[in-house]
C-alpha cells in the first residue's frame, strides 16, 4: 500500500470513528436537546449527570451515549418528572420509563423529542414504533402537521447549525421520504371537480425534495392535480412541461438560497416564464420585506397554512 492509500485509509477511519464515538459541543448539546448550557452545567455539577470529556485545551464534548442520555433526561424532565428523581434511575430504567412515556402519550413535543434520539441512534426500529404508536391514535394526516414535519423542521435546523452530521440527517430524512411516497401513492388518482393543477419542482442544485413532498401529499389528498418533477431541475425542462399540461400553481423552494438578491432573481425569472400562473415558495424567510413583492407569489411558512390555502376541511 502506498503512502497516499495509507492516508486515505487513515482519514477514513477517522471519518468512522468520530461518526461512531460522537463529538458534540455543549452548544451542540443545547441544541438538540433543548436544555439550556447553563442549566446542564448545573446539573452536572450539582448531580453529576454527566461527566464529559475534555479536550487537550480544556473545551468539554459529548460522546453519542452522553448525548442519548441527556435527551432521555430531557424528555422525561420536560414530561414533569424532576430531576433529582431521574438521576437516580440506572441506565435501562431511563430507557424503559422513555419508551413507556412515549408509548402511552401522544404530546407532540414528547414524539419529536423522541424522534431526535431514534435519529441519533440511527434506529429505525424505534422510528417506526413511534411512528405508529402516533398514527393509530391521531391518524396518518396529523401525525404529518404535528409531529413529522415539525420534527423535519428541526431536523433542518440541527442540520445547518452542525449538530448532527450528515449520515444521521440522511437516515432519518429518507425513512421520512418512503412513508411519504407510500402515502402519496395511497391517494390514487381521485381528482375532485373544478381541482387546480400544481406543478411541483426543485430547482437546479437544490437536491432536499422531503418538503416538497410534504406539499404533494396535501395536495393530493385534498383532491387537486399534481404534476411532481423532483429535485434539482432545470428551469428550460419545467418551462417544457407547463407547454405540454400546464398548470394553476407553480410550487418551488429555495433552501441553499440564503441572500435575497439570488431569491428575488430567481422569483422575478419565475413570474416572466409563467406569467398566467401564480408561484408558491415554500420555504421561509428571517425576513421577508427584503423578498419580491408581487400579487402572484404565495409564500406559505407551514402545511397547516397551505392545507387552509387548498381549502381543506
Amino acid at each position: 500500500m502506498n503512502n497516499t492509500s495509507k492516508l486515505n485509509v487513515k482519514q477514513n477511519n477517522t471519518l468512522v470513528e468520530e461518526f461512531v464515538m460522537g463529538n458534540y459541543s455543549i452548544k451542540d448539546i443545547e441544541r438538540i436537546s433543548g436544555i439550556k448550557a447553563h442549566t446542564l452545567r448545573i446539573w452536572e455539577k450539582r448531580y453529576g449527570i454527566i461527566e464529559p470529556s475534555r479536550t487537550e485545551t480544556n473545551i468539554r464534548y459529548y460522546t453519542n451515549e452522553e448525548l442519548k442520555k441527556i435527551l432521555n433526561i430531557s424528555i422525561l424532565n420536560n414530561y414533569g418528572i424532576k430531576i433529582s428523581k431521574i438521576v437516580g434511575l440506572s441506565g435501562e430504567e431511563l430507557h424503559k420509563k422513555v419508551l413507556e412515556i412515549s408509548t402511552e402519550e401522544v404530546e407532540e413535543n414528547l414524539q419529536i423529542e423522541s424522534l431526535v434520539i431514534a435519529m441519533v441512534e440511527v434506529d429505525e426500529s424505534r422510528f417506526e414504533k413511534i411512528l405508529a404508536n402516533c398514527t393509530l391514535r391521531l391518524g396518518f394526516e396529523q401525525t404529518l402537521l404535528s409531529i413529522i414535519y415539525p420534527f423535519f423542521k428541526k431536523v433542518g435546523v440541527l442540520w445547518q447549525a452542525g449538530a448532527i452530521n450528515p449520515a444521521q440527517e440522511h437516515f432519518i430524512s429518507n425513512l421520512i421520504r418512503q412513508k411519504l411516497i407510500v402515502a402519496i401513492d395511497s391517494q390514487g388518482m381521485m381528482v375532485k371537480e373544478g381541482a387546480s393543477k400544481f406543478l411541483l419542482f426543485l430547482p437546479e442544485g437544490e437536491l432536499h425534495e422531503l418538503g416538497l413532498l410534504f406539499y404533494s401529499y396535501l395536495i393530493q389528498k385534498s383532491g387537486h392535480k399534481v404534476i411532481y418533477l423532483g429535485q434539482s431541475v432545470p428551469l428550460d425542462d419545467v418551462v417544457k412541461v407547463n407547454e405540454l399540461n400546464p398548470a394553476d400553481y407553480i410550487i418551488t423552494a429555495t433552501l441553499s438560497m440564503s441572500a435575497p438578491e439570488s431569491v428575488n432573481k430567481l422569483l422575478q425569472k419565475l413570474l416572466d416564464i409563467f406569467p398566467s400562473q401564480k408561484v408558491i415558495l415554500t420555504n421561509r424567510f428571517d425576513d421577508e420585506s427584503e423578498i419580491l413583492e408581487n400579487e402572484r407569489l404565495v409564500f406559505n411558512q407551514s402545511l397547516s397554512e397551505f392545507k387552509s390555502f387548498l381549502d381543506l376541511p
